[in-house]
């Protein structure tokens, strides 16, 4: 692999991390901050651990990356999830202009059930 591609991968990996902080100072609410970190970070970790792959091209290290992958790819989405709902049931506030909750009222209070 040519020095090229690392270099766009690996730049365009730390660009989304980037945006992913951005993100974090920009959005209104603690829903939006955790959506945007979530799948920016996750993409930017992930073309930098290509890119890494690529610039040392050996089968250990790709076999590590690809186990990292399997596993941010994983548990990243799962970890915001149970973070957002957590903050749903402590009683996190929406952003004033959302226009609706999915959630509201669909979940008993002491069970933390769907009703």
């Amino acid at each position: 692999m040519t020095d090229f591609w690392i270099f766009t991968l690996s730049g365009a990996g730390a660009l989304f991390i980037l945006l992913a902080a951005i993100g974090i100072l920009k959005m209104p609410d603690f829903y939006l901050r955790v959506s945007v970190t979530t799948k920016a970070a996750t993409l930017g970790v992930g073309l930098i651990l290509v890119a890494s792959a690529f610039a040392f091209d050996h089968f250990s290290v790709t076999s590590r990356v690809l186990a990292i992958l399997v596993f941010i790819i994983l548990t990243a989405p799962v970890g915001a999830h149970m973070i957002g709902r957590a903050a749903n049931f402590i009683g996190v506030k929406m952003w004033d202009k959302s226009e609706f909750n999915d959630l509201e009222d669909k979940y008993d209070k002491k069970s933390h059930k769907l009703k």
